[in-house]
């Protein structure tokens, strides 16, 4: 798998600048992704020495679309926990 389609976008939300605060950065990867391949992705894309890789997958919702019945997709987030001296600016683009 491609580093690229390991690491789909960074997550901007109130959770994840909190979490940037601990040195902590939340990303949205492949749903088929495991903990070694986004920890070496991360490294390999940004350059820096990752700590720790904590995982969760939000289900996506039943909505209602023009009266029909649909299904968000499944997410998965990466919460990527940095070794201290080691920063990622989300902002600026790859």
């Amino acid at each position: 798998m491609n580093t690229y389609d390991v690491i789909r976008k960074p997550i901007i939300t109130e959770k994840a600048t909190m979490a940037s605060e601990a040195g902590a950065v939340v990303f949205e990867v492949s749903i088929d992704a495991n903990k070694p391949q986004i920890k070496s992705a991360v490294e390999e894309l940004f350059g820096v020495k990752v700590k720790a890789v904590n995982t969760s997958i939000t289900k996506g919702k039943t909505k209602r679309f023009r009266g029909q019945l649909g299904r968000r997709k499944d997410v998965k987030k990466a919460y990527v926990t940095l070794e201290p001296g080691n920063t990622i600016d989300v902002t600026t683009g790859l």
